[in-house]
């Protein structure tokens, strides 16, 4: 043997000699990183798109790990060897680094696509570079986590596991529930201390939550405090779930603090039903004053104070029961003036709004609104027929619906404000899901952010 070829074959035998992942390993992590990068509805940042990829490549890590735990007791072991040659590993490793790649180059052409469409700047190079390490970090993170935590189950053996998975869950309610809760009410009793310093009591008497009003500044909550203080030509009034002990009861606390401060005397009524935290969005009420010009009174009631997505999945009846109750007893109150100095009556309602707002236009009622508009509609949760409706094409709240991991979306009402993601069955699922997230997070016209056009918007009555 020559000297170079003896200075060479060291070399070449240390590249030939490293450790490649299994085939399943690489086949596990080149399609999770290829669904993880499908197209989306939003511009997506270099964190969420970093953690998301990272979960579903361990997700598949972990998969993969457990059938190959069945497969090599079923599987015999000459097929085993063979199929898991150097060669195929080699191969494997290759194919799915090259399709993880151009994943990576379609799903930086589209995000950037979706950011020239809303105005926002380009990702470059080190938005995908962050997005990468933080990927890598999530997915071996909990790829750690779920390995230990089978070997140490496997350890203590299969009733000690149940025990110790029985008090971890309690533990986690005993210690962390506590701590999460009194976080939260530490931050809602900030929020309302910046409220209160912020906003003050109104003193006129026709207005809701001074010191004449039938509903009480305190009760109103947060949102309630920033929707009356907010008010200018048009007359508001807002019952908190702490106004009144019961959803009727609030209505009717509503009608008559309505009609004390002059609401009915109006030319319109807009019952405007909140989200599930209670807010009202100042861009709809603003689009309202411009369209009655100031010649028009907004109430609203609050059915809860939890975030809109866990009320949508947890207390729908609450949004349903609230808005049903306020537009009948409106309505019920106009029906009983004089028929020349009765206002005309409409509906609002954004999001979870529109769904509890739906609910109160039943064939039975004996109501009808001049018109009615809903804001960013629930996938499959709100009747639209007869209804002015806003959607963007970008609105994931405008898709998601557990029917999305099998069928397309009904995008007949939506205006397109971006490019249109092509549906994958179950990936766009988990693209959506994770889209909404971000879909606050956007210029108003994109996503779940609507304008002036949500009271511009509605029509006259016939």
């Amino acid at each position: 043997m020559s000297v170079l070829n003896a200075s060479r074959t060291p070399v070449l035998a240390r590249v030939g000699a490293l450790a490649l992942p299994r085939v399943s390993t690489s086949v596990a992590v080149a399609a999770m990183s290829a669904i993880s990068l499908a197209p989306g509805l939003l511009p997506r940042s270099a964190v969420l798109q970093g953690v998301f990829s990272g979960l579903l490549v361990a997700v598949g890590l972990l998969a993969m790990w457990a059938f190959s735990a069945v497969a090599r007791r079923l599987v015999p072991d000459r097929v085993k060897a063979r199929f898991d040659e150097r060669h195929w590993r080699i191969t494997a490793f290759g194919l799915s680094t090259a399709g993880t790649a151009v994943a990576m180059f379609a799903a930086a052409g589209w995000q950037n696509s979706l950011r020239a469409a809303m105005g926002a700047p380009p990702a470059g190079l080190i938005h995908w570079a962050e997005a990468g390490c933080i990927a890598s970090l999530t997915a071996l993170a909990l790829w750690g986590l779920g390995v230990g935590l089978s070997k140490a189950l496997r350890w203590m053996g299969f009733a000690r596991s149940v025990g110790a998975l029985v008090m971890g869950v309690l533990g986690v309610q005993l210690v962390v529930g506590p701590a999460v809760w009194n976080g939260l009410a530490d931050s809602f009793d900030k929020s309302n201390a910046y409220i209160d310093t912020a906003l003050t009591q109104p003193l006129s008497a026709s207005a809701t939550g001074s010191s004449e009003s039938l509903i009480s500044w305190t009760s109103m909550g947060a949102e309630g405090r920033k929707f009356i203080a907010a008010g200018e030509d048009s007359v508001r009034v807002y019952a908190g779930v702490d106004s009144a002990p019961d959803t009727a009861s609030r209505a009717a606390l509503a009608v008559s603090e309505l009609d004390r401060v002059g609401g009915f005397a109006r030319n319109s009524v807009v019952v405007a039903v909140p989200t599930g935290s209670g807010w009202i969005d100042t861009h709809a009420v603003d689009g309202i004053e411009q369209r009655f010009g100031g010649d028009v009174a907004i109430v609203g009631q609050q059915y809860s104070d939890a975030p809109s997505w866990a009320t949508f999945l947890f207390s729908r009846d609450d949004a349903e029961e609230s808005a049903t109750a306020l537009f009948t007893a409106v309505g019920s109150h106009i029906a009983a003036m004089p028929a020349e100095e009765r206002p005309d009556l409409f509906l609002y309602g954004q999001s979870l709004g529109a769904v509890g707002g739906s609910a109160a236009l039943t064939e039975s009622s004996a109501t009808v609104p001049c018109d009615v508009l809903w804001a960013g509609p629930p996938a499959g949760a709100t009747r639209t027929d007869g209804a002015t409706v806003l959607a963007n094409t970008s609105d994931p709240v405008v898709w998601w619906s557990p029917a999305l991991a099998t069928q397309k979306p009904d995008l007949s009402r939506a205006v397109q404000d971006g490019p249109i993601p092509q549906w994958i069955p179950g990936v766009t699922f988990l693209q959506t899901t994770v889209d909404m997230l971000g879909s606050l997070g956007v210029p108003a016209g994109h996503g779940h952010r609507y304008g002036t056009d949500q009271g511009t918007a509605l029509g006259t009555c016939s």
